[in-house]
């Protein structure tokens, strides 16, 4: 196991003055991918409100909020930070608007892509010193059909061959106003994506096929279904909504799949995919209601679902965590909610559970599980302590609970080795050492 501290960089803090012992401010780990040569990048969040700042023209006054990706070496070492979202004082605007629900992905060619909802997507350089190319879009209760609007995808995971697997929101689904996250699709093996190059993607699967509200201006050339862009009827058909109602015999119930919302599809080869689809949340608690981890292959079939969860005690409504995590080199997914950790192979089979209320396990619920890295590792980052776990898989799933139990044995020790080094308060942990990039 390794365990990397989750930075921020000094310079940033001394700017505005940032006291870790002081109320108002907040330091969040949204996602991690790693690349193949062992780097990793970290996209965090860093925030301070205070009611007494507005109208300050102080930096050490004045409220921020900055989304940082941070490179660490396969040493561990961070090199470099881009910071975005906002201007930092004396600087021009940020090319990045910071966003929630933002994620990365390692391209083939070295850049990293930086995509949010409803569709945002960035290119930056390796060095995370450029921005390479842009494909904005902003939200919107209604398609404003701004000029300067360009969207490719509000997530992109990459499978060995290089294919982007995407998801795409579209405007006018049912009676929902604004855009939403709706259609799963893929580009070819071999299609590029970089600066004057859009992908174009294959629309494999929709999620709400209720489409009657939708216009002309609705739909966007390089989403595709057929040799036209998804838009109204023409789009892959059943839905998955209509699909996992089937399979789940609850169609018609309130506790289907009416209504559901997909999160980040994740890639488990080059030709099939998970799709976490949870139904319509309520007030009251949600946990047993539905959820599915779908397993569509690349010409929209439902293959299935990841199996072995029962729809209470491995609820990921508590915590409200659908993050699903995979390794398209060995065909295999991961999933870390309140109530355990889980892994399964590609024909859906559950290999692995270590719960959550056994002695061994306690600690996973401090962590999010963030991503799988191509040499197979799972990237846990702790929520509190902000430091990114590194669990390497063996091969044989069977023994991964070993592995998950001597990482976390392990992780106290590092973890005081890390504290000696950096000095962290209220676990924030300064870094002056990686060059700092303002986008």
């Amino acid at each position: 196991m390794t365990l990397l501290p989750i930075t921020a960089p000094a310079s940033l803090l001394d700017v505005h003055h940032l006291d870790p012992e002081a109320g108002g401010w907040g330091f969040r780990v949204d996602h991690a991918v790693a690349t193949a040569a062992g780097d990793t990048y970290v996209l965090t969040g860093l925030r301070r409100y205070r009611g007494h700042a507005a109208g300050s023209v102080d930096p050490a006054e004045q409220d921020f909020g900055y989304q940082l990706i941070t490179r660490y070496g396969s040493d561990g070492k961070p090199t470099a930070t881009a910071v975005f979202g906002q201007a930092v004082p004396g600087d021009g605007p940020s090319a990045i608007p910071e966003r929630d629900g933002t994620t990365l992905a390692v391209l083939p060619d070295g850049a990293v892509a930086v995509s949010s909802k409803p569709g945002s997507t960035y290119l930056l350089s390796p060095d995370l010193d450029e921005v390479l190319a842009s494909w904005p879009m902003s939200w919107g209760w209604e398609n404003q059909q701004d000029p300067a609007e360009d969207p490719f995808a509000a997530s992109i995971a990459v499978t060995p061959a290089g294919r982007l697997l995407c998801m795409t929101s579209e405007y006018g689904l049912s009676n929902w106003a604004g855009a939403h996250a709706n259609i799963v699709a893929v580009s070819e093996p071999g299609i590029t994506l970089g600066p004057g190059r859009k992908a174009v993607l294959r629309a494999i699967a929709t999620l709400d096929a209720r489409s009657d509200c939708q216009s002309d201006t609705d739909s966007y050339a390089h989403v595709r279904y057929g040799d036209e862009p998804v838009g109204r009827g023409n789009r892959p058909s059943p839905s998955l909504t209509e699909a996992l109602s089937e399979l789940t015999g609850t169609s018609g119930s309130l506790h289907g799949y009416l209504d559901s919302t997909m999160t980040r599809p994740a890639a488990l080869g080059d030709d099939l995919f998970v799709v976490p689809v949870f139904g319509k949340t309520y007030r009251s608690s949600n946990r047993g209601q539905e959820f599915s981890f779908a397993l569509v292959d690349d010409r929209g079939v439902l293959q299935g679902r990841l199996g072995g969860l029962h729809l209470r005690e491995d609820s990921p409504f508590t915590g409200f965590d659908f993050t699903v995590v995979a390794d398209p080199h060995r065909a295999r997914a991961f999933h870390l909610n309140r109530y355990g950790l889980y892994a399964w192979s590609a024909d859906g089979a559950l290999r692995a559970r270590m719960s959550t209320a056994e002695k061994p396990f306690k600690l996973l619920v401090h962590f999010a599980l963030l991503e799988c890295t191509p040499a197979g590792e799972l990237l846990l980052a702790h929520r509190k302590q902000r430091l990114l776990l590194r669990v390497p898989v063996p091969q044989d799933l069977d023994d991964l609970a070993v592995a998950v139990e001597i990482a976390l044995k392990g992780y106290g020790r590092e973890r005081t080795a890390l504290k000696k080094q950096y000095s962290p308060v209220n676990w924030l942990w300064s870094d002056s050492a990686a060059t700092v990039n303002h986008l």
